[in-house]
């Protein structure tokens, strides 16, 4: 019997090594030592904020499996859906250090990873029917033809089960064969759906459209209930099935540290505000919310809030 989860989300955690010096990689002599990897920080900013959250995963049988296995015990992550995977390695990624609110350098060391191996045979029905909502990211899809399997087969059964589901594209066009494709299987991903949350680029590339109403619409069109766009330094615009748009100001930051993680930030925000039943508007406010804060630290959820940092 599993436990009942509010949210079940698939992906692949790698260790990640940030640079305590900036500088070239290369150069670097010191690191710490984190978890990485966007669906995880979308779980761990969950977890934070009460909710009950389950992470589906593959790691290897190694230290840096064992790393993960600790990590999501201490956010209280629900870790039953994760096979431990004697086979294949945990991968990892090397992260350099900035401090004028440029992108980071980021090496990965993740192919042949335990997680590259994920299949519909990680799919235990009982587990995800104790979910009453799935999210996933573009980043697992691309991971590997199975791991891509296993997103559709989840997306898939969970609609016809009336639960709702999420999608952020969060683009990784390096782990594709071609753009064609990626653009055809993340937009089947998308339009199972409820809620799709792409950054503005995302959404020209995904949908041919250039502005965010066009981009919108074609989601909508195809039966997605609404539709967040990161518009960058002008935060969010969004738009429902129902007619309902607007723009929400993003949050002022005085001090950029860290710009990688802002997005799974934002999808923890909108994502949490509307499994608590709150208007779409306020979700987008609170997904700008934790962007900000999750850009103005080193690492890729160190900034994630728990309720009472939040405060609302």
């Amino acid at each position: 019997m599993y436990k009942t989860l509010d949210v079940i989300t698939i992906g692949e955690a790698m260790a990640m090594f940030v640079a305590t010096e900036t500088g070239e990689l290369s150069a670097v002599e010191h690191f710490i030592k984190r978890v990485a990897g966007a669906e995880l920080n979308v779980a761990t900013g969950l977890a934070r904020l009460g909710l009950n959250v389950g992470w589906v995963s593959r790691v290897g049988d190694d230290s840096f499996g064992h790393f993960v296995l600790d990590s999501l015990k201490k956010e209280n992550i629900d870790a039953a859906g994760v096979t431990l995977d004697g086979r294949f390695p945990t991968g990892f990624q090397l992260k350099s250090k900035v401090e004028n609110g440029t992108d980071p350098i980021v090496e990965y060391f993740r192919k042949g990873s335990a997680a590259s191996h994920l299949s519909t045979e990680d799919y235990h029905a009982g587990y995800f029917a104790a979910a009453r909502h799935l999210h996933l990211s573009g980043v697992a899809a691309a991971l590997s033809d199975s791991s891509y399997e296993l997103l559709d087969h989840a997306a898939t059964t969970m609609k016809s089960q009336g639960k709702t589901i999420s999608f952020d594209p969060n683009l990784r066009p390096v782990l594709w064969k071609s753009e064609a494709e990626m653009v055809e299987k993340l937009n089947r991903l998308a339009l199972q759906a409820d809620w799709v949350l792409p950054g503005l680029k995302e959404g020209m590339i995904l949908t041919g459209e250039n502005t965010p109403e066009s981009i919108a619409d074609f989601y909508l069109n195809q039966g997605v209930k609404a539709v967040v766009l990161k518009t960058g330094a002008d935060g969010a615009w969004f738009k429902t099935a129902n007619g309902e748009q607007g723009a929400v100001a993003a949050v002022k930051v005085e001090n950029v540290v860290d710009t990688v993680g802002a997005g799974d930030g934002f999808a923890v925000g909108v994502i949490s505000a509307l499994l608590e039943g709150k208007p779409l508007q306020q979700a987008v406010a609170r997904g700008n919310k934790i962007g900000s804060l999750a850009i103005q630290v080193q690492g890729d959820s160190e900034g994630l809030p728990t309720r009472v940092q939040l405060n609302e």
